[in-house]
């Protein structure tokens, strides 16, 4: 699936101590240079084992190429073991992960709820590796690395951890384009696939970072060799604790696709994202996002955003902290519906598909949360609308029938006369609850504000019908891709046959006023007992009031407006810009704030946000 990220306005600029500012190591000269100068450091105080661990596809070759030349250039005997070694056999890797992957299901895998790196390791591999750590002894120092290289087993038996980093666009580029390269591999495994890592592989790779940021000794920006920074532990917490005093803002990530369409040349700024042609949907805020940071220095840190769940109840609040650990559970979504001229429904709707509950998701893929959407009218052009729900007097039998019979291949001519059609306009929201079938119809942008499902994000939408249409190719810039694979039999068994009158009674939902002052109005959309958010707005012209109350994050997104700046009541220092289609996240920890608009033009704010705290 194509994938491309633009970093405009994404920055944010924080002010941290100035210890933490100048021990900031930025380039891969000075980064190797001060491994360098560490490790003769540790070598005269007689500490001589270190380990450098990481995420997957770190770039391992430059680096210890790079620290083995200014090493011997220092005088320094260095001997370096890559972890791969110890490593259980590829067959055994293999079988391994057969129970989270090979399952009778093509369109999912299963949860590696419990494993550890350590469950792959040859345990007399490993007791070798400790024995040689032991005996280390003059002059001579050994760094092992590679991800897992400071497994617990492993921690105590050295001397010196660094932890190298990398967010999740480029390791999906490396999974997309063949050159992932796993557990117990020296170079790109060519059949690894989609599922190895999202449902084994990531949880062990999270799993053992998690482990290792409270113990490591220094962290490394380790996205690519020409871009390292370094940071020692102190200063990385440092920033961390800092980062969570602000709003943040994400790099945002586009995704053409079949559907995709084409306002996103109107908008400019960050929406001017080269190589993109056709725009399904952005994702604005969410799990998989990364963060820029500027400390003041002369380059930005990129680290991913799930870096700040080291302090989930100050990040979350207690209640998601405590309820779904591990788990950043919100999502923030733009669908991009607008074309020029009036287009067939076929090219221009998403596919009709439905979601899955909590309970659905816990039996059949061990995740810990359903898939509860919502979509917000942000813009409608002639012709908005969205499927949702069965007419009142479909023959839902016959439905099944057709679209089994079609599996996307064969078109379905009479497809609208089973599905509902509703006309939209700006302001309209939307309650999507599990099991509930739907789908954008085109000419209008959608704020859809969603919860994920998984601490990977792995994507759980159950396709029923694509319109039989070819996918989007991005090597052409065309639709003559593939069609899209359905997920017929999750899509029917967890399908809840809402129906036409039960979408316009209960989920159409409508805005009721909270709070109004002479400054702004509230709004909260009326909900459904089953959705575990509430959607919120602010409507203003120079400024507004909000208040996480030490319970709640907030993710907000301009919808209306220029710009505006979030800006905390007890230290205006504490603020964030946004600027139009762009979201925050605020940290549950955050407090009473402010939204301000230097323009005093009409802004409204669409706020998301968990219902218990």
């Amino acid at each position: 699936m194509p994938l491309y990220e633009s970093r405009q306005h994404a920055e944010n600029r924080i002010e941290v101590a100035p210890e933490c500012r100048q021990a900031l190591v930025c380039g891969p000269e000075a980064v190797v240079r001060a491994l360098v100068d560490t490790m003769a450091e540790c070598q005269a105080g007689g500490a001589r084992r270190l380990a450098f661990d990481g995420w997957y596809n770190i770039d391992w070759p430059a680096i210890t190429t790079a620290l083995q030349r200014e090493a011997s250039a220092a005088g320094l005997k260095v001997a370096f073991r890559p972890i791969s070694a110890v490593f259980r056999s590829r067959a055994d890797l293999a079988a391994y992960k057969r129970a989270f992957t090979e399952t009778d299901d093509p369109g999912f895998g299963v949860v590696n709820t419990d494993g550890q790196v350590s469950d792959l390791m040859n345990p007399e591999k490993v007791a070798a590796l400790k024995a040689e750590l032991a005996e280390v002894s003059g002059p001579e120092m050994i760094v092992v690395f590679g991800a897992g290289a400071a497994v617990p087993e492993l921690r105590d038996h050295y001397d010196l951890c660094v932890y190298f980093d990398k967010t999740r666009q480029p390791i999906l580029w490396d999974l997309w384009d063949g050159k992932l390269i796993p557990f117990g591999w020296t170079e790109p495994k060519p059949d690894y696939g989609w599922k190895e890592y999202y449902y084994c592989d990531y949880y062990l790779l999270d799993r053992q970072k998690e482990f290792l940021l409270p113990r490591m000794d220094y962290w490394v920006e380790g996205i690519a060799f020409d871009s390292l920074k370094l940071l020692p532990r102190a200063a990385y917490d440092g920033i961390m604790q800092t980062l969570l005093q602000y709003p943040v803002k994400e790099v945002p990530i586009y995704q053409p696709g079949p559907w995709g369409a084409y306002r996103y040349k109107d908008l400019g700024g960050q929406f001017d994202v080269p190589g993109l042609e056709c725009n399904a949907w952005n994702e604005l805020a969410g799990p998989e996002l990364s963060m820029l940071v500027d400390i003041g220095r002369e380059q930005m840190l990129n680290m991913p955003t799930m870096n700040l769940m080291q302090y989930a109840r100050q990040f979350l609040g207690p209640h998601i902290a405590e309820t779904y650990p591990g788990l950043f559970p919100m999502d923030v979504w733009l669908d991009d519906g607008y074309f020029p001229k009036p287009t067939p429904a076929e090219r221009i709707s998403m596919p009709i598909h439905n979601h899955p509950s909590t309970d659905y998701v816990q039996r059949h893929f061990k995740e810990p949360l359903g898939r509860y959407e919502t979509y917000y009218i942000a813009e409608a052009y002639e012709g908005a609308n969205t499927w949702m729900g069965y007419k009142d007097e479909a023959d839902l039998e016959e439905w099944e029938r057709l679209c089994r019979e079609s599996r996307n291949i064969k078109a379905i001519p009479n497809w609208k006369e089973f599905v509902a059609n509703w006309e939209t306009n700006v302001g309209d929201l939307f309650l999507i609850p599990p099991g509930t079938v739907h789908g954008h119809g085109g000419n209008q942008m959608v704020l859809e504000m969603d919860t994920c499902p998984s601490v990977a994000a792995t994507e759980y939408s159950f396709f029923t019908y694509d319109y039989a249409r070819p996918s989007w190719d991005d090597k052409t810039k065309t639709m003559t891709g593939k069609p899209c694979k359905m997920h017929l039999e999750h899509s029917f068994d967890n399908d809840k046959c809402v129906r036409e009158d039960y979408v316009k009674s209960h989920l159409r939902a409508t805005p009721r006023v909270i709070r109004w002052t002479k400054e702004y109005q509230f709004d909260r959309y009326t909900s459904d007992p089953r959705m575990p958010f509430e959607i919120e707005r602010y409507h203003f012209e120079t400024r507004a009031e909000a208040d996480t109350e030490g319970r709640f994050m907030h993710v907000v997104t301009l919808t209306v407006g220029k710009e505006v700046t979030i800006r905390s009541k007890r230290d205006p220092k504490l603020c964030n810009t946004l600027r139009k289609w762009q979201s925050a996240l605020v940290p549950a920890c955050f407090g009473e704030y402010e939204f301000v608009n230097p323009d005093g033009g009409f802004c409204t704010v669409v706020q998301m946000r968990w219902k218990k705290g």
